[in-house]
């Protein structure tokens, strides 16, 4: 894949020899695209810093999340995403996914703070309205270490669930699970296939979240700390469908940009014993 300039570019530092990932600041976020953290794999029980409500800070809030929700579910990106979901060759891969299940649940992971950027509230709105949209999108489960007690509440008045455990990306699935992931940490995307790489439960989920085809033409450049965090990205290239999202303007570049759904489809146990888990 040639990655657009306009997207991403790669650094080379004099010294050190090491290629770095330099990208275009639209709408600045707490994260940039591909990122590593540092590796945890204990599951850790988790609570807002800052218990006390905030009824004020909550009405404020929640009304910049409806009048998000407004303008997403008016628009041509949204209704592209719709459209795209509704085809019959993606529509064929959620059912093959859903099986004989009624519903997907959905999970979220580092959505950011949907109180001090718009950007997480325009990923949230979408996932959010996907749900009010699509019958077969179950309850929505959301996580992130940077979530306030605010932002937690207004989460749950949305009808989503805040978790109290951050599991790391290391959910292990037994049953269809969309995970809608955008812009995260690839350590994050690595971790949930780690935590999954067997047949039966890639076979149960699907991905939404930054393109694993860039991830692949990232590492061919051979940065050590993004190659060490993408091993299982890169593994599954093999067996993955990826269908990339459209942003259409500008408008939704910062959000979503090099964003993809992936389906996986390994048939062979020996897709998965090539590879050094």
């Amino acid at each position: 894949m040639a990655a657009s300039a306009k997207v991403l570019t790669l650094d080379k530092h004099e010294g050190n020899g090491e290629w770095t990932v330099v990208l275009p600041r639209r709408g600045k976020q707490r994260r940039n695209f591909p990122k590593t953290a540092t590796s945890e794999k204990q599951q850790q029980p988790w609570s807002p810093t800052d218990i006390e409500s905030d009824p004020y800070r909550q009405s404020k809030l929640m009304e910049k999340m409806q009048i998000c929700m407004k303008r997403v579910e008016n628009s041509q990106f949204y209704q592209n995403v719709l459209e795209q979901i509704r085809t019959p060759e993606l529509a064929d891969y959620f059912h093959q996914v859903l099986g004989s299940e009624l519903k997907m649940q959905m999970v979220i992971y580092g959505i950011g703070s949907i109180e001090s950027y718009e950007t997480p509230r325009v990923q949230l709105s979408v996932a959010v309205l996907m749900k009010k949209e699509l019958s077969w999108i179950g309850d929505i489960e959301v996580f992130d270490p940077v979530l306030s007690s605010v932002e937690s509440q207004v989460l749950e008045t949305l009808g989503c669930s805040v978790l109290s455990t951050n599991e790391h990306g290391r959910r292990c699935v037994t049953k269809p699970t969309l995970f809608y992931m955008p812009h995260c940490e690839a350590e994050l995307y690595n971790n949930l296939l780690q935590a999954n790489w067997g047949l039966e439960q890639l076979n149960q989920i699907v991905l939404f979240g930054n393109s694993f085809e860039v991830y692949q033409y990232l590492s061919e450049f051979r940065n050590s700390v993004l190659v060490d965090s993408s091993k299982h990205i890169v593994a599954a290239r093999r067996f993955t469908k990826e269908f990339i999202i459209k942003t259409v303007s500008e408008d939704y570049f910062a959000p979503f940009h090099d964003s993809s759904w992936h389906f996986f489809s390994p048939v062979l146990e020996t897709e998965l014993q090539s590879f050094n888990n």
